[in-house]
């Protein structure tokens, strides 16, 4: 079904503005689909263990000043601060998971106060001035292409081939979809539901590392701003690829076709000169509407 409705929108919207199917615009899509698509993976994972990560905006924040820091002021070669940034990154999801299954506490609240942290952080550390003298070689690769195809697309499209080995091929990643499905029968099996629990809030917290460390280099400066709008995006994505709220089910296919319909309607809008501030309103409008579906096939099920 997004695959049909990706290729309406390409036929519409390319007959409707003779500028869609230009380099540039095919360009400025792919540049955009680059970081969402690391964002909104980073929610599916723990999507998938049936938890929420309201942090992935700050945490991506941070670890953009980190870098930029450390590249600006501290004079770090860039594979050194990228690297730091990463572990930053995963620290922050490690953090996350520790906390939600040693406290016992929902991962949606863990996540709403470090969030906070994280924030607190940025702006303490920055007092919200962006890093800009970043190393040529870094920026060139956040705006570099090869006709339409971005630099940037490198990573995202690594990581999503990884993550689909993860979850197929691997026993961790099976583990993930388990005890998302049902916990209490995961634990009988002998799988470690906290260790699962913390190992997908880490995975989410070195994602949104990595699309922090995308969007500086397409920025080309370090905004302490950087993340601030991920939140409903990261959960657009893979809810209207099918992920299941509860966990269980999640699809790194999907979850790509729905960033790709997301960002094609983003961009359309541009196109016909929308009110950007209506896209906020028809993303939430997505997620109802996928979330209404996805209960629907549930309830389709429960009666058959």
């Amino acid at each position: 079904m997004l695959a049909v409705a990706i290729a309406i929108g390409f036929v519409i919207l390319s007959l409707l503005s003779p500028a869609f199917l230009t380099e540039y615009n095919l360009y400025v899509m792919l540049r955009s689909f680059c970081v969402v698509l690391v964002v909104a993976f980073a929610q599916m994972l723990t999507l998938a263990v049936g938890q929420l990560n309201l942090a992935i905006g700050a945490l991506g924040g941070l670890v953009a000043i980190a870098v930029g820091g450390m590249m600006e002021k501290l004079g770090f070669p860039i594979s050194a601060a990228v690297g730091l940034g990463l572990l930053i990154g995963l620290g922050g999801g490690l953090a996350n998971g520790l906390l939600t299954v040693r406290t016992g506490i929902n991962g949606f609240i863990i996540t709403l106060a470090t969030a906070s942290v994280f924030t607190g952080i940025n702006l303490g550390v920055t007092e919200s001035i962006p890093f800009y003298n970043l190393p040529g070689p870094f920026v060139a690769f956040g705006v570099g292409r090869f006709f339409a195809v971005p630099y940037l697309l490198i990573p995202p499209v690594l990581a999503a081939l990884l993550l689909a080995l993860f979850l197929a091929r691997t026993a961790p990643g099976r583990y993930l979809l388990a005890v998302g499905g049902n916990a209490h029968a995961a634990e009988l099996s002998g799988i470690p539901r906290d260790r699962i629990i913390v190992l997908a809030h880490a995975l989410s917290g070195l994602l949104a590392a990595i699309g922090a460390i995308l969007a500086e280099a397409q920025l080309g400066s370090a905004q302490p701003t950087i993340g601030a709008d991920w939140l409903v995006m990261s959960f657009a994505a893979p809810i209207i690829g099918g992920a299941a709220l509860t966990g269980g089910h999640i699809s790194v296919a999907a979850t790509a076709l729905a960033v790709v319909l997301v960002v094609l309607i983003q961009n359309g809008m541009v196109l016909a000169k929308v009110d950007p501030y209506w896209v906020q309103f028809l993303l939430g409008a997505l997620i109802l509407a996928a979330v209404g579906l996805n209960r629907l096939r549930a309830v389709r099920v429960e009666a058959a």
